[in-house]
């Protein structure tokens, strides 16, 4: 039997020969094949089917001939040969059913099969080779500048072919050119990607499914470097990729599993691509991976759910798939440290503004869980941003049982700029008792605010100076802040009237608690409070038409004292 008809790289004979000297062979046993097929009594059915497939190789032919790239392309010459084979194979096939001189029916079935499915194949990728302007691409080297000219031309046209090879021919000869794409990648991954096109995308997104293990292996690792460096992501989505990851993310091999999962990171950013990863039930197979994941593959599919826990209206689907209770375990013993961050950002974004969710998350012992996350040396934001969400939906009691009034003076220490933002935040929510208040004074939190108003964040002075406005409502935290020497001028800074000041209301409202004390009033006017003042008057900040009179009327007083 004559061999396999795909497209696999050309025999020692085919490099013998020219597309031309091919392309004649081809067009002369079309009609002996046509001819002998029609003699062919047995099996009529198969028989028609590939009458009906060689019927339409001429067209197929003349189109490969018509263009301008013909003679000049290696995978053109290959297809030439591979349908000369095939069309040898019919001939000799029909010849047997002719005679009806073969081994066995079930054989000759076989036989039968496998040709009309070589039919198919030479059919396809010589549709392939046109519709898609392989045939040029493959062919013309990129034009490029330097003394390396020919040998950079040489590699562009090399990878132009081998990215065509996996759009055409039998599945042996694309797992070739994927083992060598893999090993080009290794050395100059810039190159290959500069050149992908979205054919060849849609090419391995398609080899994703293959029935190899090792195909599927090697594709996944080319398109997760696509996914990392940034290109064809939007191909790679709209070509279908989605699907088969979140397969291999359940079922596939400990390495399509980490390629798979890591690709889906980065591809769950956007909001669109987060739902419809959840629509194709991608959200159980990344929750499963946290559980029982290595340290790579927990940390991916950890930050992938993170990213998905972003999309507001898909936060419902993921608590009833079980998220909860595995991101709060994953914070607690995650292996990486970069899975437990991921974790407590996923809880973060999952008890924002869902009042069901936090109560969830407090009866898995989320907020136990948080607190004690806390206290590595240097705490990060969504933990504590995490913390913020949940504290509103507790009492007191059980906040300070947990521990939260020194895990909050630790972030504040020590914290990320973000979680020191977040544990002013969270400070405001919980302040709302006088008796909340006096502990919180009394843990000596409000240095710290008073600290964190010189931040170069407006955000971050802004939510400590409402959370100092607050806590100086009780008396003893006003003393606390007027004895403060850093308090004043650090209020009157944040007078600032421009619209990107937004912590100006609560500086007023300091300030005017402050102006009982006459050292405070003097330092304010020194520091130049009036001018500020009045602008915010006319501003009509809440606060400030009478804080600037009180301050005149001081200064009047000054003046006349020294007369």
């Amino acid at each position: 039997m004559v061999e396999e008809g795909g497209v696999d790289g050309g025999s020692g004979e085919a490099e013998a020969e020219s597309a031309e000297e091919w392309l004649l062979q081809a067009q002369k046993l079309v009609p002996v094949a046509l001819e002998k097929a029609t003699e062919v009594k047995v099996f009529p059915g198969r028989w028609k089917m590939i009458v009906s497939k060689l019927e339409q190789l001429p067209s197929r032919l003349s189109d490969l001939f018509s263009h301008p790239c013909f003679s000049k392309n290696v995978l053109c010459k290959e297809q030439l040969q591979a349908v000369s084979n095939s069309l040898k194979e019919a001939i000799e096939l029909a010849e047997l059913c002719v005679r009806e001189k073969f081994e066995g029916k079930l054989w000759i079935q076989s036989d039968l099969d496998s040709l009309s499915g070589k039919l198919d194949l030479n059919l396809h990728d010589c549709a392939v080779l046109i519709k898609t302007g392989m045939l040029g691409e493959a062919t013309l080297p990129l034009l490029l500048s330097g003394c390396s000219l020919q040998q950079e031309s040489t590699d562009y046209s090399n990878i132009r072919e081998l990215l065509a090879r996996l759009l055409i021919g039998h599945m042996e000869a694309k797992h070739r050119a994927l083992d060598s794409l893999v090993e080009i990648l290794k050395e100059d991954d810039d190159n290959v990607l500069s050149v992908f096109g979205r054919n060849n995308v849609a090419a391995l997104v398609q080899l994703l499914t293959a029935t190899s293990p090792r195909i599927r292996e090697k594709t996944i690792t080319i398109i997760c470097m696509l996914v990392e460096s940034g290109s064809c992501e939007n191909w790679l989505v709209s070509e279908g990729v989605l699907p088969p990851l979140i397969r291999l993310v359940e079922s596939g091999s400990a390495v399509a599993k980490e390629k798979a999962v890591i690709s889906l990171q980065r591809l769950s950013m956007p909001a669109d691509t987060a739902r419809a990863i959840v629509g194709h039930g991608g959200v159980r197979p990344l929750i499963e991976l946290c559980k029982t994941g290595d340290s790579v593959s927990q940390a991916a599919a950890a930050c992938a759910l993170k990213n998905i826990s972003a999309v507001p209206e898909v936060r419902q689907t993921l608590a009833e798939e079980g998220i909860t209770r595995v991101m709060i375990s994953l914070v607690d013993r995650g292996i990486l440290l970069g899975s437990k961050e991921y974790a407590a950002e996923c809880l973060q974004n999952l008890t924002a503004s869902n009042e069901a969710l936090r109560r969830s998350v407090i009866a898995e012992g989320g907020l136990r869980c948080i607190l004690a996350h806390l206290d590595g040396p240097l705490p990060q934001e969504y933990a504590v941003g995490a913390l913020r969400n949940l504290v509103s939906s507790v009492s007191m009691e059980v906040l300070l049982s947990l521990g939260f009034l020194p895990r909050i003076v630790h972030v504040l220490k020590l914290g990320s700029l973000g979680a020191q933002q977040a544990a002013a935040s969270a400070i405001c929510r919980v302040c709302s008792s006088p008796d909340m208040k006096k502990l919180i004074g009394e843990a000596k939190c409000i240095p710290l605010l008073i600290k964190l108003l010189e931040a170069k964040t407006n955000s971050v002075r802004e939510v400590a100076a409402q959370a100092i406005s607050s806590l100086m409502t009780l008396s003893q935290n006003c003393r606390e802040v007027k004895r403060d020497e850093k308090s004043v001028p650090n209020l009157v800074q944040l007078l600032d009237p421009s619209p990107q000041n937004t912590a100006k209301k609560y500086a007023v409202a300091c300030l005017g608690l402050l102006s009982s004390s006459r050292k405070c009033k003097k330092l304010m006017i020194s520091y130049g409070a009036i001018g500020y003042l009045k602008k915010l008057a006319e501003m009509d900040i809440p606060g400030a038409k009478k804080l600037v009179e009180k301050l005149e009327r001081g200064k009047l007083r000054s003046l006349f004292s020294r007369k």
